[in-house]
């Protein structure tokens, strides 16, 4: 097996820690530990705790951001007639694979990517917010206008207050997807994988936009 350099040690440590305790609740003495690195190393690649935060970030949002970004323009691309719009179900269903596909990064890293984007707001990290619309403001800002095409009858505010309670709403069911699939599994005798459980959150979530 390939040993890992020292700068992607401390990105998995610090992405371990950070879904697991919180960016508040981690210092940087226990990623340098989990890492086994000094912390001269952390400050060398990184410079800043608010640096490693958005860096740890940052390698799930380019492979990401641009897969979502991609599905979304072929189901525009695919519509039968300019005037069409994909329907909000269809729009929600593009951002799955991209999502489910950052396990091929490491083996929880979509868990550990949506509980870092509700770490962002939970723990107030608006450094963390403003590097994301930054970064990719362009990206966010097309997506934002389909939602806004497929449903016509929002204001921007209400448009702004759906999409951030279906993110909450995906954000929990990452970070119980465990207990949500022994509960199934022991109630209704259902085999409730990550896979699964997305897409039973789909249509609820659609369901709410529309409303």
């Amino acid at each position: 097996m390939k040993k890992l350099d020292t700068k992607s040690r401390i990105l998995n440590a610090a992405e371990q820690l950070f879904a697991r305790y919180g960016f508040n609740n981690t210092s940087l003495r226990q990623i340098t530990s989990e890492a086994n690195v000094n912390l001269a190393s952390v400050n060398y690649h990184f410079g800043s705790k608010k640096s490693l935060i958005q860096a740890v970030m940052a390698r799930y949002l380019e492979v990401f951001m641009p897969t979502v970004f991609s599905e979304l323009q072929l189901l525009v691309n695919n519509q039968d007639s300019d005037n069409a719009q994909p329907s909000v179900d269809q729009l929600l269903n593009a951002f799955v694979n991209p999502l489910l596909a950052l396990n091929k990064i490491n083996n929880q890293s979509a868990r550990h990517f949506m509980v870092m984007i509700g770490r962002g707001y939970s723990e107030t990290q608006g450094h963390l917010r403003r590097y994301i619309s930054e970064q990719y403001s362009q990206e966010l800002n097309q997506i934002i206008e389909l939602f806004a095409k497929t449903l016509p009858h929002l204001t921007k505010s209400e448009l702004f207050w759906r999409l951030h309670f279906s993110l909450g709403s995906l954000v929990f069911m990452m970070t119980s997807d465990s207990a949500l699939s022994e509960i199934a599994e022991a109630d209704f005798s259902e085999k409730a994988s990550t896979e699964y459980i997305v897409n039973k959150l789909i249509p609820y979530i659609a369901a709410g936009l529309q409303s």
